[in-house]
């Protein structure tokens, strides 16, 4: 898998939860991802954005139905170019 951007995010958005996979480019230029799952409670949203700094991200793309991204886009707006 090529890697586009050295430290991005996707987000799996549900009602009750969401599935966040971050790629980062490794040493020798490979993806490395790793996968963590988060409430969509704001004191867990808030918990995502920290665990999202502390892996440097930069961007975030988010993959939803209905109206639930609508809160984490708030929450993540301002700090990482989002899609």
């Amino acid at each position: 898998m090529q890697v586009g951007y050295a430290r991005c995010c996707g987000l799996d958005v549900h009602k009750r939860l969401l599935a966040a996979c971050v790629l980062r480019r490794g040493p020798s230029g490979e993806a490395q991802q790793e996968i963590r799952r988060f409430g969509t409670m704001t004191r867990d949203l808030l918990g995502l954005v920290d665990w999202l700094h502390s892996q440097q991200v930069t961007h975030v793309a988010m993959e939803s139905t209905g109206v639930y991204w609508k809160p984490i886009w708030n929450i993540l707006e301002g700090q990482f170019a989002l899609v």
